[in-house]
Parts: C-alpha cells; sequence; structure tokens
C-alpha cells in the first residue's frame, strides 16, 4: 500500500467523498490508528451533512436581483457610497448565515449525532448489563427471531455480530428505546462475566458514514461510528485497546446488507 502521508486536503477529500478508492482506503486505515483525528474528521462529516440537509431546500434558487454582485457594481458607478454599504449587507449576511448554520449543525450533531448514540449505549449498559435475572428480552437461543424483530423495528436489515473469535458469546438483545427512536440491543458475556453491549440504530442522515472515535461515559467506554445511515456502538466496562479490536471486528461484519 503507498505510504504518502495523510495531510489535511487528503481529510477533507475524504469527507468530500472525493478520494480515489485506493487512497481512500489508505485514508481509512489511518484515521483507525489515530482516533483524535478520526474524531476530528468525524465531526467534519456530521456538520458537511447537516449543512447539505439545511440548505438543500434552498439550493437551487436564484439568487435575488438587488443581491447579485454585478448588478451591484454596475449600479456603484452612480451611487457609489450605496452599493458599497449594499456589498457590505451581502458580505455580512453570507457570513450571519455560515455561521449560523454551522452552529446549528454544531448542536444538532450534539444532540442527534453520534455523541448522542453513545450516550444511549452508555445508559442501555448501566440498566441493562447489571441485570442478572433478565438483561435481554430474547436471549441468543432465539437469535433468528431477534434479528427479525429488531430489523422491522429499526425498519433496516440488522446483522447480529459475532464475537466469538473475541471470545464473547452473545445473550440476546432487546429493543431500547431512544429520544431519536427505537434503538437494537445486543448484549454479549465472556468466561470471566464480563459484558459488552452493542447498540444500533438509523441515524437522522440516512447516508452518513463516520470513522471509528473513542467514546467515555463514567467507568462506561467504547467505540461508535456510522456506516450507510446506520449508527454503531460497542461499550463495556474493559480498557480502550481491548474494546477497540472486538469494535472493528463488530464494523466488519455489520456492513450494509
Amino acid at each position: 500500500m503507498n505510504q504518502r502521508p495523510i495531510t489535511e486536503d487528503d481529510l477533507h477529500a475524504y469527507v468530500d467523498q472525493a478520494l480515489e478508492p485506493e487512497r481512500r482506503a489508505e485514508v481509512a486505515y489511518y484515521l483507525d490508528d489515530h482516533p483524535d483525528v478520526a474524531g476530528r474528521v468525524a465531526a467534519y462529516a456530521a456538520q458537511r451533512q447537516q449543512l447539505r440537509g439545511a440548505l438543500a431546500s434552498i439550493a437551487d434558487e436564484p439568487l435575488p436581483a438587488e443581491l447579485n454582485l454585478s448588478h451591484i457594481i454596475e449600479n456603484s458607478k452612480r451611487r457609489p457610497l450605496r452599493a458599497w454599504r449594499a456589498i457590505a449587507a451581502v458580505l455580512l449576511l453570507g457570513i450571519g448565515a455560515v455561521g449560523g448554520w454551522s452552529m446549528r449543525s454544531v448542536l444538532q450533531e450534539r444532540s442527534n449525532g453520534l455523541s448522542s448514540l453513545a450516550h444511549e449505549a452508555a445508559y442501555s449498559y448501566n440498566v441493562y448489563a447489571p441485570d442478572r435475572v433478565r438483561p435481554v428480552e430474547i436471549r441468543a437461543s432465539d437469535s433468528a427471531e431477534l434479528t427479525r424483530w429488531v430489523s422491522n423495528r429499526l425498519k433496516q436489515p440488522v446483522k447480529v455480530p459475532d464475537l466469538s473469535v473475541s471470545g464473547y458469546r452473545l445473550m440476546g438483545g432487546r429493543l431500547v428505546a431512544t429520544p431519536h427512536g427505537p434503538a437494537g440491543m445486543f448484549m454479549y458475556d465472556d468466561d470471566h462475566g464480563d459484558r459488552l453491549v452493542v447498540l444500533t440504530r438509523p441515524m437522522n442522515d440516512r447516508n452518513l458514514a463516520t470513522p471509528m472515535m473513542p467514546q467515555s461515559t463514567g467507568d462506561v467506554a467504547g467505540f461508535v461510528w456510522a456506516d450507510g445511515g446506520m449508527g454503531y456502538t460497542l461499550v463495556g466496562q474493559l480498557p480502550g485497546e481491548t474494546l477497540k479490536p472486538i469494535a472493528n471486528e463488530i464494523r466488519k461484519q455489520s456492513r450494509p446488507i
């Protein structure tokens, strides 16, 4: 694989989906090994998608004649002071609009994006993982029923990850309520009694895809990412270096069907 350094231009082209497949793969590998950069790229991607969605309805509208710069400049020959005031107004409106939409996208990402999904996963873990009587609604022995149930409710085909290669057995799962609709929760344990939770649900932006990034809420930590408009989280009370290869295995298995 080409070992050219990953530049800031590469990161922005990755977000804009403007890279050749080979270079895109190189950037993806780089982000896997640099979670701090991956978090920044995820924020870029979320902001880009929010701006595109927010401005889609007006993107094709013609510019009002009074705000057309060529019209303003032409009039400046007759009323230079008035024209420059108009140009300044256009620039201020543009800066204000961009700033306003940027702030709006940041606020929406906080409430509707991956950070929200990460908190939902940590909350679900804290509620169900300590339960020694009924931590799951449908047990692993009925995994086919669990898959159908979650897929139907999420209106997306969902795969239940197999983590046996990582030493974890599927205990079962359930649907959990979130502020953004139902989510599928799958729980796993190992021979030591350690439990992991995988939470998945559709994201507001159905085309959202973001690199994996670490998360932490209290003593619950893990990783969160999005692929094909579906958000995924793996959480548990284990070190990040232990959870990351498991999260990579889940991501590999959970590619959109």
